[in-house]
């Protein structure tokens, strides 16, 4: 690989920038023939002209566009870089990288994160959704500060994690508000016989529902698995089964979607997690959002 001058690079980018090698060479504070030079050193390490003359201006080349674009990404950020470390580091943003379990509602989730944004300070967030055990893979790799999820990883002394109990929530059942006024009546029994929309059955709640509903010999008919937790309210709220959800966030459930709560099953907890690396939270947001179940 070339081992490109990345001064010459910054040259060239500001004069394309400023479509003038003089303008460049007063902001350079150089010679317009040393920019010239530097510039002419450069379109020898890229093989070829970076500028056409045009009138008393420049215009780039199809070889000058295809660099600028790169150019123009790297000393871009280059450039946001330089501002923020100018600030004080207590004015800093804080970059924050959460992977997010699936099954874990959106709803949940913005309650879940909210205290990382009380601390004071810019929150950089990236947030994004996965599969628990790819999460955790990432957590691994430092691609990730932490990570929500409902289900408890299994024992690796090596990796050093760490899990933090977040949230506890009895599930409820909601349908809309026909039906739920209608099942509220004998419920659980209701329930029986009921068609079910599931967010996704491989979860630990959703184990321990259907476990309840068999000790209290109510057979539900699941009618659909979609991943989506805003699409199964949909579903419901149009009359094509009841579903389950925490009852944490029953009034949003309730407001958003237009659906009513037909009744709790306090014995089925929903438990929520954070899993860090190591006991000790450096990270400021990320240890706001583990103590603020404290």
């Amino acid at each position: 690989m070339k081992q490109l001058n990345f001064r010459h690079l910054y040259y060239f980018w500001l004069t394309a920038r400023e479509g003038s090698m003089a303008r460049a060479s007063e902001l350079l504070d150089l010679a317009p023939q040393t920019l010239s030079g530097q510039i002419g050193e450069l379109e020898s390490q890229c093989g070829g002209l970076l500028f056409r003359r045009r009138g008393r201006g420049l215009e780039l080349s199809e070889l000058g566009r295809t660099v600028m674009r790169y150019a123009d990404d790297m000393f871009t950020i280059a450039e946001s870089l330089d501002r923020v470390l100018q600030l004080a580091p207590y004015d800093r943003p804080v970059s924050l990288a959460v992977g997010l379990s699936t099954s874990i509602h959106k709803l949940i989730a913005y309650q879940l994160l909210e205290p990382a944004f009380g601390i004071g300070r810019e929150i950089e967030l990236d947030c994004r959704s996965g599969q628990p055990d790819n999460l955790v893979r990432q957590l691994k790799k430092q691609q990730l500060d932490l990570v929500l999820t409902d289900r408890i990883p299994p024992e690796d002394a090596e990796s050093r994690l760490h899990l933090h109990r977040l949230q506890s929530s009895p599930i409820a059942i909601f349908a809309a508000p026909p039906l739920a006024e209608q099942l509220r009546m004998d419920f659980p029994a209701s329930l029986h016989g009921q068609p079910f929309l599931a967010n996704a059955t491989d979860t630990p709640y959703f184990n321990r529902l259907r476990q309840w509903f068999e000790e209290q010999k109510i057979r539900i008919e699941i009618r659909a698995r979609i991943d989506d937790s805003a699409l199964i309210k949909v579903f419901a709220n149009h009359g094509h089964g009841i579903f389950a959800a925490p009852l944490s966030i029953r009034d949003e459930v309730c407001r958003q979607y237009r659906v009513e709560m037909v009744g709790e099953i306090a014995a089925v907890m929903d438990d929520l997690y954070a899993i860090t690396r190591g006991k000790d939270l450096i990270h400021p947001a990320v240890a706001s959002i583990c103590q603020s179940s404290d």
